[in-house]
């Protein structure tokens, strides 16, 4: 399966630990390479990474990653990786994905078996997106006032976005998207001139599109500060501990 990972932006609030953000090593293992990591073990072969911020520099380390991993790494650079909507990005690929693919984070960490799972269980839907969300709202890893939040009914999206007042659940970060996505993206262009990847969605929801995996609390969380950092820190030596197999360091 293919699988397209968003790692263009400048991550301000993360460079005390590094200046690109998704070769911040976490245990020795760069943030970028984490996710790919967990994303082969749930069945992805073939990765599309977004670049831009020091894009060469972390084009050259997929590089280097891809021959280790002996996966197929291409990447694609967003030449308005400055744009803080981060569904430009997603845009960026669409040339490359004409076919339902997971769509990841390069910051967020998570249990290979929610997009394992996620796939497993969408494997017979052909339209739209299923975002996995997370129903238990208080998770501890999980900062509640900088999550996107989303409220769902009937296992579909009703709403989402980082202010929503009535929500159920949390966006993890984990998609899997058909080209329906692109289309939405390019929608929301058109009408607001906003190309961020929840407003994709939520025109997704409105045409009854966007359905929903609930992950029950199952490890994720988002590396964007450096309060996330160290409960991410925690969280994969506790991990480690109760399953040796796991990847600490």
């Amino acid at each position: 399966m293919k699988c397209l990972i968003i790692a263009a932006g400048k991550g301000q609030r993360l460079q005390t630990k590094g200046e690109s953000k998704p070769l911040i090593p976490l245990f020795g293992i760069a943030l970028i390479e984490r996710t790919i990591l967990s994303a082969r073990e749930a069945g992805a072969d073939d990765f599309y990474i977004v670049t831009g911020h020091h894009h060469e520099q972390v084009d050259a380390f997929l590089t280097r990653l891809g021959k280790r991993l002996d996966v197929s790494v291409q990447t694609i650079f967003n030449t308005q990786w400055q744009d803080t909507d981060n569904g430009i990005s997603v845009l960026s690929a669409y040339l490359h994905l004409q076919e339902p693919f997971l769509l990841l984070m390069a910051d967020h960490l998570f249990d290979p078996g929610i997009a394992r799972d996620l796939i497993r269980a969408t494997a017979c839907k052909n339209d739209g997106i299923t975002l996995a969300i997370d129903s238990q709202i208080d998770n501890p890893l999980i900062n509640p006032d900088d999550v996107t939040r989303v409220n769902v009914v009937q296992k579909k999206i009703a709403s989402i976005g980082k202010g929503l007042k009535e929500y159920n659940a949390y966006d993890t970060g984990i998609f899997l998207c058909t080209p329906a996505i692109f289309g939405a993206l390019k929608e929301g262009s058109d009408k607001t001139g906003n190309v961020d990847l929840s407003t994709g969605v939520q025109l997704l929801a409105a045409a009854g599109q966007a359905n929903t995996f609930d992950i029950h609390g199952r490890f994720w969380i988002d590396v964007d500060d450096p309060v996330a950092f160290w409960r991410a820190e925690n969280a994969l030596l506790a991990r480690f501990q109760q399953r040796p197999d796991t990847i600490p360091v």
